[in-house]
């Protein structure tokens, strides 16, 4: 936080081989007019101070509160999301759910975001009212109108109003749900995946290579993850799953997901396979390009911005007006009925705002250590359930026919 700065300060002579070590500025920005005229002995050094200094700090201490809002939402941003078990589902729906959110509203990072503009709005409102009270008490002179309107206005605008939030809460849904089937797919196509390569590559000679592939296939979910979420650490996630060299690869390339795809494009034309098998294999990489394709889109196009900025002007416009309309009707009841209205208006449209970006919503966290473990489980029961199988074969072909004949 800047300090008010001291007036202008008149300086002791000195010599310019010594300015800079004796003199310390005491100021953020100084105009220093050096004057050397033709004799040895310089004229007095003089400091100025930026007239601006009691504005800076006053935007100092109104940009606190947006500050501590803004770094409230993006700590929440940044929470790991986690997946619903049954008894989430319970308390989910439980009939006590209402009063538990309304006590935790105040840890709510939606709600603690709008303290700004939900603050400033109910202020503004009061400071109507003060206005108005002062003219009808007759505290000001004559000339001073009171601010009074028709609520016809608002009336016919409400509609719009409505329509315009419920339109852009739509649009930012549709874009989690779009997010959210992109990495269904990514997730079903990395199993179904790592399932055709335990199937295809049999050969003792390319068990090996068929391990190397599969932790590559593992490794894509988790990459990408990485890649859609800012402030993700790829080599503390890849580090016990790939050989360093492998990692080394990864994190010196631009674009790791993608590095990956070529490590499982080259580990199949290494395998043993029949051309058939290849090609399926070969197809299997079309899901995870898709939905790199997919998540990029998502995170480099917004909802058009005229849209969003509309929303946003409109709802300000709106609330800047409304301790006026209301007046006649509500006097200081403005107050409460603006702080209400904003606290209300905005958070829809805050809400909307952060589910425009999906991947932070979702809990791509638990997604991929899920499908990590479900791989691996399947990848460690594929020898026993093989032997199982093959042992019950050949059970059921010793077992003698009821009527004497020999099984087929």
């Amino acid at each position: 936080m800047n300090h008010p700065l001291p007036p202008r300060t008149q300086l002791k002579p000195t010599t310019t081989s010594t300015l800079s070590s004796q003199f310390t500025p005491k100021c953020h920005h100084l105009n220093l007019h050096l004057i050397l005229p033709s004799s040895s002995k310089p004229k007095p050094l003089t400091t100025t101070c930026s007239s601006s200094s009691p504005i800076r700090h006053l935007i100092s201490i109104l940009r606190f509160i947006p500050d501590w809002a803004d770094t409230v939402q993006e700590r929440g941003m940044y929470k790991n999301r986690a997946l619903y078990a049954h008894s989430d589902w319970r308390t989910h729906r439980s009939s006590l759910r209402h009063f538990r959110h309304l006590l935790s509203s105040f840890s709510s990072r939606v709600i603690l975001s709008l303290a700004p503009p939900v603050t400033f709005f109910t202020a503004f409102a009061a400071v109507i009212s003060a206005y108005n009270s002062a003219v009808l008490l007759h505290f000001l002179p004559e000339f001073f109108p009171l601010l009074r309107a028709s609520t016809l206005p608002y009336q016919l605008t409400a509609p719009a109003l409505a329509l315009l939030l419920v339109f852009r809460t739509e649009a930012s849904y549709s874009r989690y749900v779009e997010g959210k089937k992109a990495w269904t797919m990514v997730l079903a196509g990395a199993h179904d995946f790592a399932r055709q390569v335990m199937a295809f590559a049999d050969a003792p000679s390319d068990f090996s290579l068929k391990k190397a592939l599969l932790r590559y296939i593992i490794a894509f979910p988790l990459a990408l993850k990485c890649h859609v979420l800012y402030g993700s650490d790829i080599r503390r996630d890849l580090q016990h799953l790939l050989d360093v060299d492998d990692l080394a690869v990864i994190m010196n390339s631009k674009h790791p997901p993608r590095c990956i795809i070529e490590f499982i494009s080259q580990s199949i034309r290494l395998l043993k396979l029949e051309d058939s098998r290849r090609n399926v294999l070969q197809s299997k990489i079309t899901c995870f390009l898709e939905g790199i394709g997919i998540c990029e889109q998502l995170m480099g196009i917004p909802i058009p911005l005229s849209y969003t900025r509309l929303t946003s002007r409109f709802l300000v416009l709106w609330h800047l007006t409304l301790p006026i309309i209301l007046w006649d009707d509500c006097q200081w009841i403005v107050v409460p009925a603006t702080f209400i209205s904003a606290a209300s208006l905005f958070c829809i449209e805050e809400v909307g705002v952060l589910i425009e970006e999906p991947f932070p919503m979702l809990a791509l966290d638990d997604l991929c250590k899920k499908a990590q473990n479900d791989i691996q489980e399947a990848i460690a029961a594929e020898n026993s359930i093989h032997v199982h199988l093959v042992a019950k074969q050949n059970r059921h072909a010793i077992k003698p026919s009821p009527n004497g004949r020999p099984n087929s």
